[in-house]
């Protein structure tokens, strides 16, 4: 049986770092015979500019067909001045929007090679394992009314509305829950609910729901105090829970706990459990072209697409052994590089991921 991947290279570095996934994962099939098909397509800036549209019909009709994306990158300066509707990261909202992708799961895991490459003393972070899972398409960049207009006095106002269904909660909390279940059957959800009424219903049905969920511990903490918390301890979470602002926050400075962000993958599932997998790094514009962008996050994303979205998990720890292997040897791109380390490239870090595959 065949199952379609559809490659979406994006922009700066995305192309770089696609091509080395692809490589694995041609590696992968051949070796292993997963029946996958591979297809390329634009999203962002690279298609604004060939097809006048971040998201275009080409592109919506290809992921509709697949089974699993994998996305580099989108984005760029040179993107600034287009109108918002046009932009490259408006791609990026469309298509999560358009395949219903509302579960993002973003795990935070500190490889022990890297522990000392992490912006806290080591022993804060040896053995960290977290996972985000934040709420994707709803919340306040989505919500409506939102714009910018021009009050009675001439001054100009910006506005938006963050808006939760108690649908849209339920279902989240539910991936939330069920996740934990599998790991160490702790829950922390994340709101501001003695400020705003949306995470205040956050609050109430999360708690409903923990009735059904008696063997996963639940806590609640406001964002504020779940970001100092973050620093100061970061090893008491197990699986945070959050909507689409704060997790968009919490995530990426869960990130550098790590080491570099550039170690980091990504998964964003719809209820069929087709995914959107992406490296949590952005397209880095200024590095893009030089060979130097780190690709284990897009190689670990590959991971999380086999086992989340194609049911190959023996697949997806060959991967990750890979990568662990490939850092025992001591090799690092120029975001973990260390005085005790070799400097390589993308295609290099690629080359020794893929030589350390079982």
């Amino acid at each position: 049986m065949s199952r379609n991947v559809l490659l979406l290279p994006g922009d700066g570095i995305g192309p770089e770092i696609i091509e080395q996934a692809a490589r694995l994962l041609e590696a992968l099939n051949h070796r292993r015979s997963l029946g996958l098909q591979l297809s390329q397509a634009r999203l962002g800036g690279s298609a604004y500019d060939a097809e006048g549209s971040p998201y275009p019909d080409s592109t919506a009709q290809a992921a509709r067909n697949s089974d699993a994306i994998l996305l580099g990158a989108v984005g760029g300066p040179r993107w600034a001045d287009v109108e918002r509707q046009l932009r490259p990261e408006q791609g990026l909202l469309n298509i999560r929007a358009d395949l219903d992708l509302f579960a993002n799961l973003r795990p935070a895991l500190l490889f022990p090679q890297l522990a000392n490459a992490s912006s806290l003393k080591p022993e804060l972070v040896a053995g960290l394992d977290i996972l985000i899972v934040r709420e994707l398409t709803g919340g306040i960049y989505f919500g409506e009314p939102r714009g910018i207009r021009t009050l009675p006095n001439g001054e100009r106002q910006g506005y938006n509305t963050d808006v939760y269904s108690e649908s849209e909660i339920r279902r989240i909390a539910r991936v939330g829950f069920e996740l934990a279940q599998k790991r160490g059957r702790r829950l922390c959800s994340v709101d501001k609910a003695n400020v705003l009424d949306v995470t205040l219903l956050w609050r109430e049905v999360v708690t409903e729901m923990a009735a059904d969920y008696p063997d996963v511990e639940l806590e609640h903490l406001y964002v504020d105090n779940a970001a100092m918390q973050l620093v100061i301890k970061p090893k008491q979470f197990d699986v945070i829970l959050t909507g689409n602002l704060f997790g968009d926050i919490l995530s990426d400075e869960a990130a550098m706990l790590t080491g570099s962000i550039g170690m980091l993958p990504s998964a964003s599932m719809n209820e069929s459990r087709q995914g959107l997998y992406e490296p949590c790094h952005g397209s880095a514009p200024d590095i893009a072209g030089q060979g130097i962008a780190n690709p284990l996050a897009t190689i670990l994303s590959v991971a999380m697409m086999l086992r989340y979205s194609l049911n190959e998990a023996d697949a997806a720890d060959s991967i990750e052994r890979a990568v662990s292997a490939a850092l025992d040897e001591g090799l690092r791109t120029p975001d973990i590089l260390t005085s005790d380390t070799t400097r390589v490239g993308t295609a290099e870090m690629a080359d020794a991921v893929i030589r350390n595959l079982d």
